[in-house]
């Protein structure tokens, strides 16, 4: 199930948020993630319009959006290859149409579900906080009706 986020997911958020970032992004480092888990509770969260998914009534996994970028794309990875995060996507795409969205270069997991689901790279930057390769991405639907 999808739905709008409640302020009582945060901690879930959050969970989900760091456990997937450790998979995906190892080449971070653990002050950097912790802070970033800060700012997502306290700023980030406030900044976006926030869609979760959950199962069994469980957050599990979340897509946030600032306009028509993907300011995040979590799943605790427990759940990773269930479709889970290209049906957020899919809810992304029926409200906002085409979007865009930066994943680090080297997080590999990132990179090939984008490729996948149609993305096609913009071009590449230096992420300035963390000084890593970051790939900016884009998508375009074509014939999707919104909601």
């Amino acid at each position: 199930m999808i739905r709008r986020f409640e302020s009582e997911d945060t901690e879930a958020v959050v969970k989900a948020w760091y456990a997937a970032s450790e998979l995906a992004h190892p080449f971070l480092t653990t002050a950097f993630l912790k802070q970033e888990a800060e700012n997502i509770r306290n700023i980030y969260i406030a900044l976006a319009e926030i869609w979760v998914t959950e199962i069994d009534g469980k957050v599990v996994g979340f897509i946030a959006l600032v306009e028509n970028e993907i300011g995040g794309l979590f799943l605790d990875p427990a759940y990773h290859g269930r479709g889970l995060g290209h049906a957020l996507v899919d809810k992304a795409v029926s409200k906002k149409g085409a979007l865009t969205v930066a994943v680090f270069k080297e997080n590999s997991i990132g990179r090939r579900f984008y490729r996948l689901y149609g993305f096609h790279r913009l071009h590449e930057f230096i992420h300035e906080e963390t000084q890593q390769a970051t790939l900016w991405l884009t998508f375009t639907p074509s014939n999707i009706a919104r909601n």
